[in-house]
């Protein structure tokens, strides 16, 4: 394999994501004479757009599929090479391609991201959102659906419930509230009454909705129904938006076969017991525990006892780090979580190779206010320092940590509601030694506070609350706000004022 290389490229990255792109960007711009080649294996790359830096750790952007030519004119020596990676070769410096073409590299970035955690991988109406082509099955399989059954609490499945209209959703969680990754029950309280209301409309005007509530359950389900009351006519179709990415929702019509406006029905504290088809489900005995659960070409046994049948099924139950198939014949040091071991200048184990974004698990000593999660903000943070690393190796110049891993950022959109978090955000990793301070106004905001020892260490913040930048500050700046007690989130003190 050492002696066919096509050609060898001072850089080489594997994968067209957010991470890729960025690092490839960051890499041409620091060295604009470099050969850099981005290896993908499908025709568009993901592209950073509308980039808006909201504080020092806070940003904003869209993701937008683009066609890879758009960064080849952007960046002469450029190439794209379109096909997956079939085998890595560490000692021999090359990469070959599905396609038996090999590349030589001098130094190499693995930027393959990560692939979703599917139930079962053999099931064919079980389906992971994960990308595109995913995103778009799942929209055509929705509009023949009147009830799919959701599995996970994370960012897709808070997305999810929130947008589908037209189909009845069963959501299973295993967690006592919504949106364990990125809340506390308070929190989840706070947004649960947005399942209950209307969407803000995008298309034809509609009668208002009448909205009822079914109280909950034994057994620990909710439900929540908006009915359109407007059964058999129809309210015009979604307005398509942006491609997929942070806003992936917003670029697919997500309206099942059904006129109902949105029900979900939430089941806590649960999982996947089984999956079994209406076949299996004649030939067994689940046939007799639930006779009413109606006939469906895929039913769902759950932990809590339950079994519901439905169109198919979303397992949106978190990411893998698609580490294949890089790992044979090397000596790669994987994290717990299955993650390429990255050092504070993305290097991985093996000499001249580095890792970004969701293959990579961050395992250098992190900040005390930072923690890893596979979001699209941090992606495109460690693609940019990957590049600028690379290029300083290259270069012979000294390179420290980025600013960004100081303090764990993020803002998004939850229920239609503006979402940031801050640091520490749900205590983690602090025990008992922290408290918190909450403000709370019904269907406008949620701002909490993580406390410990009397400095900021995290903050939750949903709706326009105009704080974070503020928060941010006191998080940095570690200022001791014992003198200030719970006036520090009372309403009626500007606070921007106070610590400006």
């Amino acid at each position: 394999m050492a002696n066919n290389k096509e050609k060898t490229f001072n850089f080489v990255i594997v994968g067209g994501g957010i991470a890729g792109v960025t690092c490839v960007e960051q890499l041409s711009s620091q060295i604009p004479s470099a050969d850099v080649a981005l290896v993908t294996a499908g025709p568009h790359i993901k592209a950073v757009t509308n980039y808006k830096q909201v504080s020092r750790t806070l940003e904003a952007f869209d993701v937008e599929e683009q066609p890879s030519s758009v960064l080849e004119e952007k960046f002469p020596n450029l190439t794209v090479i379109h096909s997956a990676v079939k085998a890595l070769r560490t000692h021999s410096q090359s990469v070959e391609t599905v396609d038996g073409r090999v590349f030589g590299y001098e130094k190499l970035c693995i930027c393959s991201g990560a692939r979703a955690k599917l139930l079962t991988q053999d099931k064919p109406y079980v389906l992971g959102i994960r990308d595109t082509d995913s995103a778009q099955e799942f929209q055509k399989k929705l509009s023949k659906a009147k009830r799919i059954l959701v599995i996970g609490n994370g960012g897709i499945a808070l997305e999810l419930v929130f947008e589908v209209e037209g189909c009845e959703v069963i959501w299973a969680v295993k967690d006592k509230a919504i949106g364990n990754t990125f809340f506390d029950a308070g929190a989840a309280q706070f947004l649960i009454p947005s399942l209950e209301a209307d969407k803000p409309e995008r298309a034809a005007p509609c009668k208002r909705p009448r909205y009822t509530t079914e109280e909950p359950a034994a057994g620990g389900s909710q439900t929540f129904t908006a009915d359109r009351n407007l059964r058999g006519r129809h309210c015009g179709p979604t307005e398509p938006g942006s491609a997929l990415g942070p806003d992936w929702h917003e670029g697919i019509v997500l309206q099942g076969a059904q006129q109902v406006s949105r029900r979900v029905s939430v089941e806590y504290q649960c999982e996947v017991e089984k999956i079994f088809t209406s076949e299996q489900l004649l030939s067994s005995s689940q046939q007799t525990l639930q006779p009413d659960i109606g006939n469906w070409p895929v039913y769902v046994q759950l932990t809590n006892g339950k079994t519901f049948g439905c169109d198919f099924v979303v397992s949106a139950t978190g990411v893998t780090p698609n580490t294949e198939p890089f790992l044979h014949g090397n000596n790669f040091s994987l994290a717990d979580d299955g993650g390429l071991q990255v050092d504070d200048h993305m290097m991985t184990s093996e000499p001249d190779v580095y890792a970004a974004g969701d293959v990579c698990t961050a395992c250098w000593e992190h900040s005390p206010l930072w923690q890893q999660m596979r979001l699209w903000t941090q992606a495109r943070q460690m693609g940019w320092y990957a590049g600028r690393c690379m290029a300083a190796h290259v270069l012979s110049e000294a390179v420290e940590l980025d600013f960004c891993f100081e303090l764990f950022s993020h803002v998004t959109k939850f229920f239609n509601y503006k979402v940031v978090l801050l640091g520490k955000f749900n205590g983690q990793g602090l025990g008992p030694d922290h408290e918190l301070l909450v403000r709370c106004t019904k269907g406008q905001e949620y701002v909490k506070v993580v406390l410990r020892g009397g400095r900021m260490v995290g903050a939750v913040l949903i709706g326009e609350t105009d704080l974070e930048e503020t928060f941010e500050n006191l998080i940095l700046n570690q200022m001791d706000l014992t003198p200030y007690g719970e006036e520090l989130l009372n309403p009626n003190v500007d606070i921007e004022d106070y610590f400006d």
